[in-house]
């Protein structure tokens, strides 16, 4: 990822009297950011009277108008949707993209692959705080629950096909969650 260039500190120190090169070798940026802040600064006619009172990204958006700004090409799926969506049983990311790439070919517009679609999602999570990070500790809890849909089972002995719930418990963050069937979902 690129890093904006601290236009703010540069008019700043360049209003306290330090040349481009002081500018640079002390904040270790390199002569030729320095030279654009000072140019684009320059050509805007902007001073440190004039910015001052703003924050670092407003003085980077008045020395560099329109700079930093990224639009996609890729359609963008309504990105609160598809976390609601998450929330329902049985459904995934690898689901979401794939119904995601049929509207996206329904209505040819591009659409991004999986790993963009994962890595924008959870940028979305990031930014929205949409999800928040549980803490614990190591054996302190357990977690159980029943797991998906219910299932047939099939006795090769007495040839019955009968339907079963899933039971699962499990530490957190264990690799080797024990599971039982039961014939119901009552205790």
């Amino acid at each position: 990822m690129v890093r904006k260039i601290r236009a703010k500190l540069v008019l700043q120190l360049r209003a306290d009297g330090l040349s481009a090169r002081a500018i640079a070798a002390s904040q270790g940026m390199s002569r030729k950011s320095v030279a654009a802040v000072i140019e684009a600064a320059d050509a805007a006619r902007l001073r440190w009277d004039d910015v001052k009172a703003g924050t670092d990204d407003e003085v980077y958006e008045l020395v560099f108008p329109g700079r930093g700004q990224h639009h996609s090409v890729f359609a963008q799926p309504d990105w609160e949707q598809v976390h609601k969506e998450l929330a329902r049983v049985g459904v995934t990311l690898k689901l979401l993209h794939s119904e995601y790439a049929d509207d996206c070919a329904a209505a040819r517009a591009p659409a991004m692959g999986y790993d963009r679609f994962c890595r924008t999602y959870q940028r979305h999570v990031l930014v929205t705080g949409a999800a928040s990070r549980v803490g614990h500790k190591a054996g302190q809890t357990i977690e159980v629950d029943w797991s998906g849909p219910t299932m047939q089972l099939h006795d090769p002995a007495t040839g019955r096909t009968r339907m079963v719930y899933l039971f699962v418990g499990c530490l957190p963050f264990s690799l080797d969650p024990p599971m039982r069937v039961a014939g119901s979902s009552r205790a």
